[in-house]
């Protein structure tokens, strides 16, 4: 299993082998593979009876001048060119859709599991790279998987039966030809060998400027903020010049590949053909046998071109393949045990930190949170305060079990969380963060997200107790409106109300409250803030708060600082017991009363 920092830095494939796992996805639909491969194989057998048919329309027809019989014979040529189109048509068909239902099965199988992924993953894996796997590699894949296989097959068989004709036709020219295959081949295989190398370079370059596009376009506004157009453009346009250069690479090994399968394998056919004429004027060979051989060895050299050029197809594949195999193959630091502990339903939302230390994979050597001790009773309502850096966010995350603590355990309604099923944990939890993510969909269904099977009267509910129903309600299509990519079409107000609607909507045991109203003006946050007091009845709380003011009417204050709790207490007991408390809260209340002198003045 490949480490998540080894997706940028894999060596190159050396064999077919991950080929080996598109098996798996065709399972499921061998009725239509068997299918497909009978029509295949009669479809063969008939092209194969084209050269018999030719010969007894020149020997039997031409050669003695007899109409009726060279009617009947044309018409038995059509014949087989009628069957031979009809086969070919059905098998294109069959062979097209299980090539598009493989990759669609593929696609939706690395979806899923990479959507599976633990931060660390997302930390050290390009989003960009990832999407350039799930298109462009599958795209090869769906090549060989699809139409390619057919080609493959078919051209193996009609090489088959090639041989058989020429052989059957005329030994002695056979042989002669079977002489010159080695030549003719061996060469092909090596430089297809160099195109598989400089295809999984492409194939990464490629990758390399999606990601490097779609960070852009992620942070867009920064970017023209700081007018960096011009700059991003030039880096783009780099990344784009060198995928663009190992493509042309790949396209002119495979010009020399093409040329050199063609001109070998015509070239050979010609030389033999020359002798087959000395053949019939000598009298050894009729003219029917001869145009049987031709069409035999046309044949013979287009399958065994096809098949040289699909080897160059089946590199790329594999080394796609490979790529997405690699995303398959990662497992995530955290999975559901094998049995997992089954949490209280419903559950009453107690937590406890018992001795917990944690270090971030990314930075190993710092402790977020070092021997942190806290029991949350059910119902009660903490808020973490402390600088940046302190530790408060981690704590978020690590009761999300988006990681696993270092030492010590984390526990809720008494059970360790290592214990439990990912899924299981994060049920019990409602999360409002700071930044609220809003997908690209309508209002009705971004708030739907805190509970799928919601029906939309319970979505409308979770939006009035988030004071978000009022300005939803305006909106051009009221609930149907399509928000933005990322929400754009919103104030950030509005995401953080859709936000709160999507945790009442949850109706969890546990809130994680990450300054939930820090983004609202002061109508808004009064009415956000009932709606909050109502939701965090009964329930267990956690608020981090960056406005001393949020967490006034908390049970608790746990002071933070370096990962560490330095002090735990009410509002008043904190300001006379904690130095670094009083100097945030006097920092908080000189800057309020600050911005209320500058309202007043600007009243006046």
């Amino acid at each position: 299993m490949p480490p998540h920092d080894q997706l940028e830095t894999r060596p190159l494939g050396k064999s077919l082998r991950p080929l080996k796992a598109i098996a798996p996805l065709i399972g499921p639909y061998k009725g239509t593979l068997a299918l497909a491969l009978v029509v295949l194989v009669a479809a063969s057998a008939v092209t194969g009876s084209l050269p018999i048919a030719a010969r007894v329309l020149i020997d039997n027809g031409i050669v003695t001048g007899e109409t009726e019989k060279i009617d009947y014979y044309f018409r038995l040529v059509i014949g087989v060119i009628i069957g031979i189109s009809l086969l070919s048509a059905l098998r294109l068909y069959l062979i097209t859709w299980l090539g598009e239902r493989v990759v669609a099965d593929l696609r939706k199988k690395v979806y899923a599991h990479v959507i599976r992924q633990d931060p660390t993953f997302f930390e050290v894996t390009k989003t960009g790279e990832v999407l350039s796997r799930l298109t462009t590699d599958t795209t090869l894949v769906q090549s060989i998987s699809g139409v390619g296989i057919s080609i493959a097959l078919r051209s193996s068989i009609m090489l088959l039966i090639s041989i058989g004709g020429v052989l059957y036709t005329s030994p002695k020219l056979t042989m002669i030809i079977l002489l010159l295959v080695p030549a003719v081949i061996g060469p092909i295989i090596w430089i297809a060998r160099k195109v598989r190398k400089l295809s999984r370079t492409a194939q990464d370059k490629v990758a390399d400027s999606s990601g490097m596009a779609n960070e852009t376009l992620n942070a867009i506004e920064t970017v023209q903020a700081f007018t960096l157009e011009p700059l991003q453009s030039s880096r783009f346009s780099e990344a784009v010049e060198g995928a663009f250069g190992a493509a042309l690479s790949r396209i002119k090994v495979r010009f020399v590949m093409s040329f050199g399968s063609m001109f070998l394998l015509f070239g050979a056919i010609t030389s033999v053909l020359w002798l087959g004429t000395r053949e019939v004027l000598a009298g050894t060979m009729s003219p029917g046998d001869l145009t049987q051989f031709v069409i035999f060895t046309v044949l013979l050299g287009s399958s065994g071109a096809m098949l040289s050029e699909m080897w160059g197809e089946v590199q790329r594949a594999a080394g796609a393949m490979e790529r997405l195999i690699e995303l398959l193959e990662a497992r995530p630091a955290i999975e559901s045990p094998l049995n997992p502990v089954p949490l209280t339903q419903p559950g009453v939302g107690e937590i406890a930190f018992q001795g917990v230390t944690f270090r971030y994979p990314s930075r190993p050597d710092t402790p977020a949170i070092s021997d942190f001790d806290l029991h949350i009773a059910s119902g009660e309502t903490v808020a973490f305060v402390g600088p940046s850096g302190a530790g408060k966010s981690t704590t978020f995350q690590l009761l999300l079990r988006f990681y696993d603590p270092d030492s010590g355990a984390i526990m809720i309604d008494g059970v360790n969380i290592v214990e439990a099923d990912p899924s299981a944990v994060r049920a019990m939890v409602g999360v409002v963060p700071q930044e609220t993510m809003i997908f690209g969909t309508s209002a009705l269904e971004n708030i739907r997200y805190g509970r799928p099977d919601a029906t939309d009267e319970e979505v409308r509910e979770a939006a009035k107790a988030a004071a978000a129903d009022e300005f939803i309600e305006r909106l051009p299509e009221g609930y149907d409106t399509f928000l933005g990519e990322k929400g754009t079409r919103l104030s950030g107000g509005q995401r953080q109300r859709i936000a709160i609607a999507r945790a009442i909507l949850k109706n969890p045991p546990i809130l994680l409250l990450d300054e939930a109203t820090s983004s609202l003006d002061a109508e808004s946050e009064r009415l956000v803030q009932q709606a909050l007091e109502k939701l965090m009845r009964n329930r267990t709380t956690i608020i981090i708060a960056h406005r001393l003011a949020t967490v006034l009417k908390a049970n608790r204050i746990v002071v933070l600082d370096e990962g560490r709790i330095r002090a735990i207490g009410t509002h008043s007991e904190l300001v006379q017991q904690d130095p670094l408390y009083s100097r945030l809260a006097e920092l908080q209340f000189r800057a309020a009363e600050e911005e209320a002198q500058a309202v007043g003045e600007a009243v006046a």
